[in-house]
């Protein structure tokens, strides 16, 4: 009888076999290669986009510019808070100075890997957060609303003035000027964001204070 039960067991053919072990081999040839370049894992790219969940990394200089207006925005030992905003987390934390301290709100459980600075946030809960995260706490809160609807952004927004102490900076398409400044009294700047891939929607930041982006 347990002969009769062996036979039901699924078996792999030896050609299989054989691609699953090459692709393991690459994968781990990748990971290696990855360590003896001195990988930075905070590198934009270093986790993939996943396009089911919106998710469109900015070009490195966008992210750097991003970044840099945070830092100065935050000001001396500032606390900058991204939402939904992965590559310019990333990007501050490629930064020289450790004179401010962020984190990043994320659905994207692989950001996981960031340890105690990483926060699973979903937009659809726009205030389940951990009980740590105390409202206005933070100096700056970056944020980039994963989908171009007005409840995505008035969700998000919820969010973001829970966290600011006052200042923001929303990054979301043209289209979405006047919802921006109707939920986050937020105006646009000169400053055009670029992708990594070209978008099909006009993408645009927008600011409620004095910024360096115009």
């Amino acid at each position: 009888k347990m002969d009769d039960d062996d036979d039901d067991v699924p078996q792999l053919s030896s050609h299989t076999l054989a691609a699953l072990q090459e692709f393991f081999f690459e994968q781990q040839q990748r990971e290696g290669m990855k360590t003896s370049q001195g990988f930075n894992q905070y590198s934009i790219g270093s986790i993939e986009e996943d396009w089911q969940l919106s998710q469109f990394w900015y070009s490195d200089e966008t992210a750097l510019c991003l970044a840099k207006e945070a830092v100065v925005a935050a000001g001396k030992g500032g606390k900058i808070a991204c939402v939904s905003a992965p590559s310019v987390y990333q990007k501050l934390k490629e930064q020289d100075g450790k004179d401010f301290s962020v984190c990043i709100l994320e659905y994207d459980r692989r950001f996981s890997v960031y340890g105690e600075e990483f926060i699973f946030y979903d937009y659809n809960q726009p205030l389940n957060l951990p009980e740590n995260l105390l409202p206005h706490s933070f100096d700056i809160v970056v944020a980039d609303p994963p989908y171009l609807s007005e409840e995505c952004l008035q969700k998000t927004a919820e969010t973001i003035k829970y966290l600011t102490k006052g200042k923001i900076l929303l990054c979301t398409g043209a289209i979405m000027e006047e919802q921006a400044a109707k939920h986050l009294g937020v105006k646009i700047c000169k400053f055009i964001p670029k992708h990594s891939r070209n978008l099909a929607n006009e993408f645009r930041c927008y600011v409620n204070y004095t910024s360096g982006l115009d």
